[in-house]
């Protein structure tokens, strides 16, 4: 079975070998297992700096979209022509699949939702990796993509993968997730000495819209109001220079630490050791950082977007930020005070999120091809 994936994730070719965004390669190994991949999109010449992995499976077949940004009137009027090549190019792609599995939102993701209209009988899959809520407030271009796929009238035989359960969806929507644990990594973990030291954990990029500066400053509110916790970030941005300086400038070296991008078995470790998973994201799709969390028990804290109140099961197995640092703190130092409370959540927090390992993945996966 050929299966077609359009895209906007690029492949970068090196040396003979092709490259792709790590944990999208991670994924597509899953489906790889069960068909032949057949990629429909665009091609960079370098990583750009994304975190690129080898794509590790055959490539039965590539149709190189044009790619295309909207930062200036040049590239504007250069996507407006090149959406009618790619059109052509999605058309021959999908009358010679078998399968289409579309990955959203994006601008391909928006031209791929328009052509496969034409193919109402073929199979069809989508990933929708965005805000699913349709009370969000979200560009035109994914409002767009998303009432194509809800469309039961214009979009025929697909099942859509969306992270959360959401009111008033069509049959094509299906409730999803992604994982990053397999049943056999599973281990005991004691969270202890949460008196002592409560540690707090950010894994994510470095961005004004991941808010890491408002993790530093819970936490550093902490300390100033006689609770000592530690916070240590993973990943890096175009935010680290100023996290850098406002670390410096606020003598918090003792107890915030900026660790850069790490190994996941190093990730994998600070989890271990970590009592909270703390984003203060303005948006999210489905927050891998907190599902990992989550799964070596630390208590999600999180703001209330996207489908993390159904991850978090309405604050039962977590914290909802109020993005009030007064507030926030507040209920953060009840928390930790308590450590019958702490243990319930973490534990409630652990027993989901094991729930969605790589086999349970895979296994569905495999129903949807």
């Amino acid at each position: 079975m050929k299966l077609l994936v359009v895209t906007n994730a690029p492949i970068i070719y090196k040396n003979g070998k092709a490259f792709a965004y790590g944990p999208y390669v991670n994924e597509l190994i899953v489906w790889a297992k069960y068909a032949e991949v057949v990629f429909c999109c665009p091609v960079w010449e370098s990583d750009n700096g994304l975190l690129i992995s080898e794509i590790p499976f055959k490539i039965s077949g590539h149709y190189k979209l044009r790619d295309n940004n909207l930062k200036s009137f040049e590239e504007i009027v250069k996507t407006f022509f090149f959406s009618f090549v790619n059109m052509f190019i999605l058309l021959k792609a999908m009358y010679n699949a078998d399968h289409i599995h579309l990955r959203c939102p994006g601008n391909i993701g928006l031209l791929g939702c328009i052509m496969q209209v034409f193919f109402p009988n073929k199979k069809k899959t989508a990933k929708y990796a965005g805000n699913w809520d349709p009370d969000s407030k979200q560009p035109l271009s994914y409002r767009l993509q998303k009432w194509i796929l809800n469309n039961s009238f214009l979009t025929r035989n697909i099942q859509v993968l969306v992270y959360g359960s959401w009111r008033n969806q069509s049959k094509n929507i299906k409730s999803f997730f992604t994982a990053t644990y397999s049943e056999i990594e599973k281990q005991t973990v004691i969270k202890d000495n949460i008196d002592e030291v409560a540690k707090f954990i950010f894994v994510g990029s470095l961005v004004v819209g991941k808010n890491p500066l408002y993790a530093i400053q819970l936490v550093q509110m902490l300390n100033q109001s006689g609770i000592k916790a530690n916070l240590d970030l993973y990943g890096n941005g175009t935010e680290k220079n100023n996290l850098e300086i406002y670390i410096k400038e606020n003598k918090l070296e003792e107890f915030v630490f900026l660790r850069g991008n790490q190994e996941k078995d190093v990730v994998l470790k600070a989890y271990q050791k970590s009592h909270f998973a703390l984003l203060a994201s303005k948006s999210e799709g489905w927050p891998k950082a907190i599902a990992e969390g989550m799964f070596w028990g630390c208590v999600p804290v999180a703001t209330k977007v996207s489908c993390v109140p159904f991850m978090l099961d309405e604050g039962n197995r977590g914290v909802f930020l109020e993005m009030s640092l007064e507030k926030d703190s507040t209920q953060l130092k009840a928390i930790i005070a308590n450590k019958d409370i702490f243990t319930q959540k973490s534990k409630l927090a652990e027993d989901w999120s094991r729930t969605y390992t790589t086999d349970f993945f895979e296994k569905e996966i495999k129903n949807l091809l």
